[in-house]
């Protein structure tokens, strides 16, 4: 294989055969007018790790007693390019899951980012974000902790272990090393504490757990536990299997999506 020559101003050459995936533009790319139930919330998403933050949380919420919880879930195939409908990017310009609005208030509230998403709820019924400045200030950082670093593991690690038309030694290795090395970092921090942020369960947990614990309990890359080594993270694994048996959570990851046709 011959080395790649970089060339002086980069030119997208899948143009004529990427309908539904990424491109080098944003916006919509073609008139879909998605459903609107009438529970409170609007949520449209899909099962990733990023998709289940938001519906573990409303899910999490109603397990705390909060009836005003309730949402209409549809499902957004993004294999099939569904995040560029108008509606969808209407909501959401940047054309990724999860996207929502809340209809209970007069205008309704378009939000996207599943960190804005957990923080707007959090805030909205008073549950998993506390107020007292330290403890909300640590649940923030860890919250922008998972946001900033879960592109390396599911960009990075994810996509060049697991879904690369080859094995690129230079990237498994890049990317492996910085998974390990953010997994070392929780298995630390759960050494000394319950939970991500402290001693209560909050959004920081909800968020690292979508990623993070799921990657330590098997469920993302195939043969990633062995690869990963991911027994020596002994204090992540038992936090994410604390956190998977949690009632809202199996709630939230076997929630029923509507069809948007």
């Amino acid at each position: 294989m011959s080395e790649y020559q970089v060339p002086k101003v980069w030119k997208w050459e899948d143009e004529n055969e990427n309908k539904t995936g990424n491109r080098p533009t944003a916006g919509s790319r073609f008139e879909k007018t998605l459903p609107i139930g009438k529970a409170p919330f609007q949520l449209y998403s899909l099962g990733t790790p990023n998709g289940i933050k938001a519906t573990i949380m409303f899910e999490e919420l109603k397990e705390a007693g909060v009836t005003e919880a309730e949402y209409d879930l549809y499902l957004i195939n993004i294999g099939e390019g569904d995040q560029f409908g108008s509606d969808f990017v209407a909501i959401n310009p940047n054309s990724k899951i999860p996207a929502m609005f809340d209809q209970s208030v007069t205008p309704r509230v378009d939000l996207f980012e599943s960190g804005s998403i957990l923080v707007y709820l959090a805030e909205k019924f008073g549950h998993f974000l506390p107020k007292e400045i330290h403890k909300r200030t640590e649940v923030m950082n860890w919250l922008f902790w998972q946001i900033g670093s879960g592109p390396y593991v599911g960009g990075g690690f994810g996509h060049f272990f697991n879904y690369a038309p080859e094995k690129i030694e230079y990237a498994i290795d890049r990317f492996t090393m910085e998974t390990k090395r953010q997994l070392d970092l929780l298995d630390q921090t759960l050494a000394k504490r319950s939970y991500i942020a402290g001693d209560e369960y909050t959004i920081a947990d909800i968020a690292i757990w979508s990623w993070y614990g799921r990657l330590a309990l098997d469920k993302l890359y195939a043969g990633s536990y062995e690869f990963l080594n991911m027994e020596e993270y002994t204090h992540v694994l038992e936090w994410a299997q604390r956190i998977n048996e949690r009632p809202g959570v199996q709630k939230g990851l076997n929630a029923d999506y509507q069809s948007i046709d």
